[in-house]
């Protein structure tokens, strides 16, 4: 297995870089590969930030690249957990964090829209300090 990093996913995503997309779409598509869950986040911030993507397009593409046959999430379950916070309005890195802390008795931040986006989602353990 191959671990590989967010710009080989990024470019096989896009298809932006003729090069780098066609020897990225060779890797993914003939090894299997490992995507941590590091790399996840920084392709939704690029996808997001610099390709333009709005949250439901960076969603469906990275359900999508989820869904081949070769790639291996570091942790399957915590990215469909962010994904599909993410589907209903919250951030993808506040989704991943929240995920993460499932088993802790509360997830503090001083970030109000994030409480208030937590509470509307069912998820009472997120609070201000």
């Amino acid at each position: 297995m191959l671990a590989i990093d967010t710009n080989l996913v990024v470019r096989y995503l896009t298809g932006d870089h003729p090069q780098q997309s066609k020897k990225a779409k060779a890797v993914i598509d003939g090894e299997e590969v490992f995507v941590s869950t590091t790399v996840m986040l920084e392709t939704e911030w690029v996808l997001r930030s610099a390709y333009g993507f709005d949250a439901k397009r960076v969603c469906k593409a990275l359900r999508s690249f989820g869904g081949l046959a070769n790639v291996v999430f570091e942790d399957p379950g915590l990215v469909a957990f962010a994904l599909d916070r993410m589907d209903d309005g919250m951030d993808f890195a506040d989704s991943l964090h929240l995920g993460r802390a499932v088993s802790c008795d509360a997830f503090l931040t001083f970030d109000q829209r994030l409480v208030r986006s937590a509470k509307a989602m069912g998820l009472a353990k997120v609070r201000l300090p």
